[in-house]
């Protein structure tokens, strides 16, 4: 385990320090809303960004602190290192915060599938993060985030054996560059007849797809992330691999196809999750509703089940539309939706940090 305890290294104070690196981007604008909304663990939160933004003032558990600039002398006597950055700057600076003696919580895809690097979602598997030999922690995709606390609870129970997905994904998840393309072309199709005529959509927004290969107002995009074999996507081994890593599951059979839709921030999921026995409706709701972060909506007759516009800004997986599989009495089928930037990104990261800070006490 790499890095001293805090009470081994002079000098430090009751709590521990916290570096935030990547402060000033979009998941680290949310991770700073919630370091002022959860219990306040931490002594000194360092801000840290690329050079351009060092002396930026962000507003955290309501102090006005300045943004520093991503060097090696950022990390002197940080304890815990939570870094919201790109795959290319997270793959340079986690392992020298770690050589530096914090304990780094990383949100990029740099090291998830690393075997030496725990891959952890705090309601699933928290024993993981006492196992870190290179001393980084690697906080799942948002995507598989969405779905894995309600999985990870009916997997306790019932055993889960195969796994079909189908993924709704905000734009959010493509970054700030996602949402600004979204806005310009709902601002290009806004009060027209577009979406009656092949390709007139594509025709109104022209180049301006953004990050996206096709429109993504008035449409859905049946791709993200980047190729890989035989026709899957990025996104879609995500949520396989990530999947098994986290559940101990390493030949867990999981198919998945990943969906862009216009929705600024909510990933919404279909999930055909098939068991090791027979299943009820009843004790999977049951489980559900005490499951720890998730919340049971799900009453369609009365018009209740998870949608994007609800669950934004909340914390919770939320999930609806429970129902055994017609054709197998051992798989249930479930509609989940959980916030991107908060659980599904921010809120993991911090929750992850916080397992490390009260061991570190």
């Amino acid at each position: 385990m790499a890095g001293l305890r805090r009470a081994d290294r002079p000098g430090r104070s009751e709590r521990p320090t916290l570096a935030v690196v990547g402060a000033t981007g979009a998941v680290g604008t949310v991770m700073l809303q919630i370091l002022s909304q959860r219990a306040d663990v931490w002594g000194e939160i360092r801000l840290v960004a690329s050079p351009r933004s060092a002396g930026r003032k962000l507003a955290v558990r309501g102090e006005e602190t300045e943004v520093v600039a991503l060097t090696e002398e950022a990390f002197d006597g940080v304890d815990v290192a939570m870094f919201d950055v790109p795959d290319e700057v997270a793959e340079r600076w986690a392992p020298l915060a770690a050589a530096k003696g914090a304990v780094v919580v990383d949100n990029s895809g740099t090291f998830r599938m690393d075997p030496d690097v725990p891959l952890v979602v705090p309601e699933v598997n928290p024993h993981a993060v006492r196992m870190r030999p290179r001393g980084i922690i690697a906080n799942p995709s948002c995507t598989t985030l969405s779905m894995i606390v309600a999985l990870g609870a009916l997997h306790a129970e019932f055993g889960l054996r195969g796994l079909v997905v189908s993924s709704y994904q905000a734009v959010s998840g493509a970054g700030r560059a996602g949402v600004a393309t979204l806005r310009q072309q709902l601002s290009l199709v806004a009060g027209t007849e577009l979406g009656t005529s092949p390709g007139d959509v594509r025709r109104a927004v022209g180049d301006s797809t953004g990050p996206f290969p096709e429109p993504v107002a008035l449409n859905v995009v049946p791709w993200a992330g980047s190729p890989r074999e035989d026709g899957w996507s990025s996104e879609e081994m995500k949520v396989r691999d990530e999947s098994r890593k986290i559940l101990s599951l390493p030949t867990l059979p999981v198919a998945v196809t990943c969906v862009r839709v216009p929705v600024i921030t909510t990933h919404s999921l279909t999930v055909h999750a098939r068991f090791e026995g027979e299943v009820t409706v009843d004790k999977a709701r049951e489980i559900l509703a005490t499951a720890p972060g998730v919340v049971l909506f799900d009453n369609p007759a009365a018009g209740e089940f998870p949608t994007p516009a609800d669950v934004v800004g909340t914390d919770p997986t939320w999930v609806g539309r429970v129902r055994r599989a017609l054709d197998d009495p051992t798989a249930l089928e479930l509609f989940v939706c959980g916030d991107n930037l908060r659980k599904g990104s921010a809120l993991n990261t911090a929750q992850i940090a916080e397992l490390v800070a009260a061991e570190l006490s």
